[in-house]
């Protein structure tokens, strides 16, 4: 780290605006901050990872963090950024998704010790509230023409969509949340992104009408491409921080898979390597790009903050079984993760038992059109039954040979895969 905690985040391209007077001498000493989380499901997805890890970058220059969990106003839903009012969740489902991503914060933050991280739920104080109290004590002090102008509002105003009252408020709620934690915890420091810009400055307006106190905000980007599109999104749906969503194997090909136009901007916003390392890799992609070291450290250093060093482990493995090393020790999730982009065909499980045919299984996998096809396949040395060489043309499959609980991978060269998958 460098010496101050702005000069970290600016290299890193981590600073979009500021709020409050010179912030830069309120940081130089060790301050309380935090970012806040929305339970709008029970994981965080990658478009998470900015202020997570940036909330991580503050402890370890000294600064104490805050995690909130929205479980009050993940009830109404923040309309910034948004075209279109969100869905409301239940209670229960609320109290599951603020559940699932209590366990993930731990893996971002220290909470040990008399100065670590706090994790604090905002149901917590805002239940304590009537309607008609939050309205006299909070809501008297938020100017209506300051919360119009703010570009949120702004823009949904004018959508067709237009704006509920619910979502309104979120902004006035989110603001008195600020207060709290400054008159709890003495937090006078709120992180966000570009969105939450206008939701940190109703907070600092609301501090000093309130309690006559200046409070500061910092944002920093969103998690985007270089075409503006948001990342995070597959054409299976989000890249979740939870495994049970996103296996430590799909997780680790996401970032693999990063464009080279975007990997230098995620290796700065998103790991914790320092300026040397990361200018390294920058020159090293721009020589010889086709080894693709920035994608590869990439996914090495997210998957092991995120999955540990086990689930990095896992995601190696299951790489170097799609690159063809041998087939052990999986299950049919494992494989389905492994091969979910390959052809797969089901057959019921008896013709295992009576025995199949490695020439009818590539035929009915779709490996080669016709059993002569098949044949040539298995003398010229190109079958593979879980990724090892199988060249007797009286090879016959049973369950003994199943990679894992119901499914056999088949190879047929060197990167034509399919699945076959047996039911009772």
């Amino acid at each position: 780290m460098t010496a101050h905690i702005l000069d970290e985040l600016q290299w890193r391209g981590l600073v979009e605006q500021v709020a409050g007077p010179d912030l830069r001498e309120h940081l130089a000493s060790p301050r309380v901050v935090y970012a806040g989380f929305d339970p709008t499901a029970d994981s965080l997805h990658v478009g998470s990872f900015i202020p997570l890890m940036t909330l991580r970058r503050f402890q370890m220059a000294g600064h104490r963090p805050i995690a909130l969990i929205g479980g009050a106003t993940g009830m109404i839903g923040d309309p910034s950024g948004k075209s279109e009012e969100r869905v409301l969740l239940s209670e229960e489902v609320l109290r599951q998704n603020v559940a699932g991503i209590e366990r993930q914060l731990q893996r971002f933050l220290d909470f040990s010790g008399d100065s670590g991280a706090i994790l604090v739920n905002n149901y917590d104080w805002m239940k304590e509230f009537s309607f008609l109290q939050f309205l006299r004590d909070i809501g008297k002090h938020a100017p209506l023409g300051m919360m119009l102008a703010k570009e949120s509002v702004k823009a949904r105003l004018e959508s067709e969509s237009g704006l509920s009252y619910t979502e309104f408020s979120y902004m006035l709620l989110q603001g008195y949340d600020f207060v709290h934690l400054a008159r709890t915890h003495q937090c006078t420091v709120q992180l966000g992104g570009t969105d939450q810009w206008g939701n940190i400055t109703v907070g600092i307006d609301l501090a000093r009408r309130l309690d006559g106190i200046q409070l500061y905000g910092l944002t920093g980007p969103l998690l985007t491409r270089a075409d503006g599109v948001k990342m995070g999104k597959t054409e299976r749906g989000a890249v979740w921080l939870d495994p049970e969503k996103t296996s430590p194997y799909a997780f680790y090909q996401y970032w693999i898979n990063v464009a080279d136009e975007d990997v230098g901007r995620c290796l700065r916003y998103l790991t914790e390597l320092d300026q040397e390392a990361i200018a390294q890799l920058d020159a090293s992609r721009a020589e010889a790009p086709h080894l693709r070291e920035s994608q590869k450290k990439l996914a090495e250093e997210l998957t092991r903050v995120v999955h540990g060093e086990s689930g990095l482990a896992a995601a190696r493995h299951a790489t170097e079984i799609f690159f063809g090393a041998e087939i052990e020790d999986l299950d049919d999730q494992a494989l389905a993760d492994i091969f979910a982009d390959v052809p797969s065909s089901q057959l019921p499980k008896a013709r295992l038992e009576e025995g199949l045919p490695l020439i009818d299984a590539l035929v009915e996998a779709g490996l080669c059109q016709s059993k002569g096809e098949a044949r040539r396949t298995i003398q010229q040395g190109g079958a593979y039954v879980n990724n090892v060489r199988r060249t007797d043309l009286e090879t016959t499959l049973r369950s003994s040979d199943l990679a894992s609980e119901s499914m056999l991978v088949l190879r047929k060269g060197k990167k034509k895969y399919a699945l076959l998958r047996f039911h009772s």
